[in-house]
């Protein structure tokens, strides 16, 4: 599962109150019963978006004999349960389906039930997460066809244990069970699911029937279907099928989107030393889907963000590590699964550390840092210090999902594969991966794989960084003894709970860099190290592994030389960040300036960024330096970041500059220069916006809103209107949420009903998607604040307006 970010901010921006449930044990799921194998026959009511099933689940007691057993099946109808064709007495509460067998059975004697039933998903009662935002399990997409632009589709997502809601299981990670499944659907729709597609037939009433086999074992979570009018875009690994599905209109770059994937495959294949398992890989993109994506094995779904367009695209393929993490989970978390949700971390921590290793791969070690950077940045901001990477004492399965047991997670392997040396980190990996295949895992059976490997004890570093919480701060001092040419670097840890771990330490003295590697076992350590010429810095956890906060006081002349020399991106944007606002030194304007010139693109966009040209006049040198990125610099995100620069000079001379911009393939750069443009020669940016495609438009809402509101374009606030509350809400910019706040603010008190109904609308849809962080109130809150904007306003369409607002609020109250 990929943890959708944005989803996870609606928390943090909105500022919920709720009361927090008391944590409790949560063990391992006890087995009673081993699941064997379980067919499916399926087909859909799409009117009453229900499921009409028929199963046969193979079963046999774990050790002890018993003449009982327990399925989960959460809100559905149960019209037959037999055994041998001998209907059994059973009791349903709409969660658990408690059967009685007709006699004891013992270890390893197996028997199947057959069940017919109805699965309802709309009348499932389980909560949804901040990753995964619905647990139904079944979804019906805009069923009846009504909306126009919206396809109809079905789909599933069984994490965490949302697979009995459309078929009764032992729903519990710790089972493994083979499959089939018979899917009748109207004969236009395609279907995928999990394993290989045996048999399609041809029914009379104007339906088909596909038949999917899946004979390896599996967790019940992981069992997929999918079904739509989709294009199938063929690719493949060796001779592995590798498919993409996707909506027409994306077909054509289904490749551009998704083609890394063989790739990606061969390169896990390569480095876990395990041949990828399965026998196909395909991926769907499904509408409304509620969250990043989802690793069913050899059946990916992924949310409708991945659909991108080449002028998205050529500045970067937004869903690539995604697409990597989900791939890395046919390892870890589908060939060996977590064997409890307080082990999560060991499907989890692995996918997230994936997309390191492919981005380290691809292009290169300061790409796969600044990424980690972002990873580790988001652990810190959340409220997760004191939690522990694995953890049995939890208010909800749903808690795990979050930036510990994803991103800390794989930080902490980062820091893991640091400590061992690649060799054995990824011995380890296969070790780990061959010893539980097909089977589940935790996180004391990976230590033992890792410590098999390398013949290292590693019970302090799983103690501190898998079963405790919290990360090291480190209070930095230097002590210099120019008589006997040493310095010493103390170090003192200020946190409650001490750590140890190995620390890069990078001397600068006459021009070259030596590493030095010491290991820190206590909360006070000095390390001494000789000189010839006193150095000239000294770079703390000199390759950024270590998770960890660095307190140090540094001069400006330190940040300088230390954003020039500096190994890492993270250490190069700590500096520049420092530096910002001392730019009224000529010696830091040049240091930021020389930064544009970093082989590193994204160090290039942090200078951009943050230059400050208010004396242009001189500076002329520099303006010269970003107009050639602006115009020729290899990477589009790195020209927009230059046009926006530029843009902020308001400068009459700098209109050719922006005119070929308006001309890019990339829409990072369009969305810039129609700003630029708009201060510069305000008739030609808005002939443009107003020429663009629809589709390019919504890419590139948030630039457009801003001229539209400038211009108090009263003609596009319907356009402006369909894009507020993610814009409010979502959005981590502060400056975006601020313009989008400024536009729900004038098209709450405007006289544009359309305008109004579209925000309305859109109220609505967030306060649904995310009920779970009570949004809805916060919806409900916002249409209010409407109705007083109107009647304050005193539009002359108010009462309208009004109307149109109050049912939508009625809407969210239901």
């Amino acid at each position: 599962m990929k943890l959708f970010n944005r989803i996870i901010l609606v928390i943090l921006v909105v500022n919920f109150s709720w009361v927090q449930a008391q944590d409790v044990y949560h063990p391992e799921r006890e087995k009673t019963h081993d699941l064997i194998h379980t067919k499916l026959k399926v087909a859909f009511d799409f009117k009453a978006k229900e499921l009409k099933g028929e199963e046969w689940v193979r079963l046999r007691p774990h050790f002890y004999a018993t003449d009982k057993v327990v399925l989960d099946a959460k809100a559905m109808l149960i019209h037959e349960l037999k055994l041998n064709g001998k209907t059994l007495p059973y009791n349903y509460d709409d969660f658990k389906l408690r059967i009685d067998l007709p006699r004891v059975y013992k270890k390893d004697e197996a028997f199947e039930l057959y069940i017919k039933y109805t699965a309802r998903p709309e009348r499932v009662k389980q909560q949804g997460s901040a990753a995964i935002t619905s647990a139904k399990g079944l979804y019906f997409i805009n069923p009846n066809g009504l909306d126009p632009d919206k396809p109809t589709q079905v789909w599933t997502q069984g994490e965490t244990e949302a697979s009995s809601c459309w078929f009764p299981t032992i729903d519990a990670p710790n089972q493994k069970t083979s499959q089939e499944i018979y899917i009748t659907v109207p004969s236009k729709y395609v279907t995928l699911s999990n394993g290989k597609l045996e048999k399609q037939t041809n029914n009379p009433d104007g339906t088909r029937t596909d038949y999917w086999n899946f004979n390896q074992k599996h967790a019940p979570y992981l069992f997929f279907m999918g079904v739509g009018e989709f294009e199938i875009i063929r690719d493949k690994y060796k001779e592995i099928p590798v498919d993409y599905y996707v909506e027409k209109k994306y077909a054509p770059y289904a490749k551009e989107i998704f083609g890394d994937t063989p790739a990606m495959l061969a390169f896990f294949s390569k480095i876990t030393g395990v041949e990828y398992p399965w026998n196909k890989y395909a991926q769907l993109v499904g509408r409304d889907y509620v969250s990043g994506a989802m690793e069913n094995t050899t059946a990916v779904i992924h949310g409708e963000h991945a659909y991108q367009v080449p002028g998205q695209l050529i500045d970067q393929n937004s869903h690539e590590k995604t697409i990597a993490h989900e791939a890395f989970h046919h390892w870890f978390g589908d060939l060996v699964t977590a064997e409890s949700w307080s082990n999560l971390t060991v499907n989890e921590s692995f996918a997230n550390y994936s997309e390191y290793l492919w981005f380290e791969h691809k292009y290169g070690k300061d790409f796969a840092d600044a990424h980690m950077f972002e990873e580790i940045k988001a652990y810190k901001e959340g409220q997760n210090f004191n939690k522990h990477l694995v953890r049995f004492n939890y208010a909800d399965k749903e808690d795990m999902f979050d930036a510990v047991s994803y991103n800390k997670g794989g930080a902490i392997l980062h820091m893991l594969r640091n400590y061992l040396g690649d060799e054995a980190f990824f011995a380890g990996m296969k070790t780990y991966l061959e010893a539980h295949k097909y089977g589940t895992g935790e996180a004391h059976q990976l230590r033992l794989a890792f410590e098999k490997v390398s013949g290292k004890d590693l019970n302090w570093f799983f103690n501190q960084w898998y079963f405790s919480n919290g990360h090291p701060t480190l209070d930095i001092s230097y002590d210099y003894n120019k008589l006997l040419k040493t310095v010493a670097v103390n170090i003192n840890q200020t946190q409650d709970k001490v750590f140890q771990f190995p620390l890069a330490i990078d001397i600068f003295e006459g021009g070259k860099r030596t590493r030095h590697t010491v290991f820190v076992d206590g909360r006070e350590r000095s390390f001494s190290f000789p000189f010839t010429k006193q150095p000239e810095y000294i770079q703390i956890n000199a390759d950024a592994v270590l998770l960890c906060d660095v307190i140090e006081n540094k001069l400006t002349d330190d940040y300088i030389f230390q954003l020039k020399n500096a190994v890492s991106f993270i250490h190069k944007r700590e500096a520049l960040l420092a530096l910002r606002n001392k730019q009224d030194e000529k010696r830091v304007f040049k240091a930021i300036s020389q930064a544009m010139n970093d082989p590193f693109f994204k160090v290039r966009i942090l200078a951009l960024n943050n230059i400050n040209l208010i004396y242009k006049n001189s500076k002329k040198a520099v303006i010269e330096k970003i107009k050639q990125l602006a115009m020729n610099d290899p990477k589009t995100l790195v020209q927009a970041a230059a046009i926006e620069t530029l843009g902020k000079l308001t400068d009459p001379e700098l209109k050719p500059v922006f005119e070929k911009a308006l001309e890019s393939k990339s829409y990072a750069v369009l969305g810039k220069a129609l700003v630029a443009m708009y201060y510069v020669d305000k008739d030609l940016a808005i002939k443009k916006s107003k020429t663009l495609p629809v589709e390019v438009k919504k890419i590139i809402a948030t630039p457009l809103t801003r001229i539209y509101l400038e211009e108090n374009d009263a003609e596009e606030l319907n356009f402006i209107a369909s894009n507020v509350m993610s814009g409010m809400f979502l959005s981590p910019n502060k400056q975006i949420q601020s313009l989008y706040k400024k536009a729900y603010d004038k098209i709450a008190e405007s006289n544009n009903s359309e305008a109004i109904r579209n925000l309305a609308n859109d109220i609505v849809a967030k306060g649904i998607q995310y009920k779970q962080y009570n949004f809805d109130k916060v919806g409900i809150n916002l249409l209010r604040q409407m109705v007083q904007k109107q009647k304050n306003a005193n539009p002359s369409n108010k009462h309208k307006n009004i109307e149109i607002i109050k049912t939508a609020m009625a809407k969210l109250l239901e």
